[in-house]
């Protein structure tokens, strides 16, 4: 490996976390660090996010903020949304999703500005999906998860 392309020294500051607690059958809230919280679960009654519709909302929406980040130097949009989308399997690997989709309905005012905007969309979204987005980049890529044990009692 070339030092460019090693990995720098972890910091304090690379750390990304956050905490669940039960708050129910099969219901959990997630605590980030910053104190926000969601809720998630098996998506039986409770409107509550199902753990692949929270990796779904992950994906478009680290890449929304990218996109976003990138057009709206040009001109606010005036629509703006987007839907991700796969089809959850179990085969001989386990359960995964395949077939994984975003789409984005970016729209912006017309004139000069509103075009340099909708030039833009195309290369920021393949900027997102090829190196910003640190959660599809994850998803791409694929990463070891350690499962450890704190307690047995």
């Amino acid at each position: 490996m070339t030092d460019q392309h090693r990995p720098a020294a972890p910091t304090a500051s690379d750390l990304r976390s956050v905490e669940l607690t039960r708050i129910g059958h099969a219901r959990f809230k997630a605590t980030n660090a910053r104190g926000g919280e969601t809720f998630f679960g098996t998506g039986g009654a409770d409107p509550d996010f199902t753990p692949v519709e929270l990796l779904l909302a992950a994906i478009a929406g680290c890449s929304a903020l990218d996109v976003e980040a990138i057009t709206h130097k040009r001109v606010a949009s005036t629509t703006y949304a987007v839907h991700a989308e796969g089809r959850k399997i179990r085969d001989e690997e386990g359960n995964h999703l395949v077939d994984l989709r975003v789409t984005f309905d970016v729209r912006f005012p017309e004139g000069p500005e509103g075009d340099a905007a909708r030039e833009r969309v195309q290369g920021a979204m393949e900027m997102s999906r090829d190196r910003l987005c640190t959660v599809a980049r994850t998803v791409q890529l694929g990463a070891a998860i350690d499962y450890d044990q704190v307690s047995r009692s």
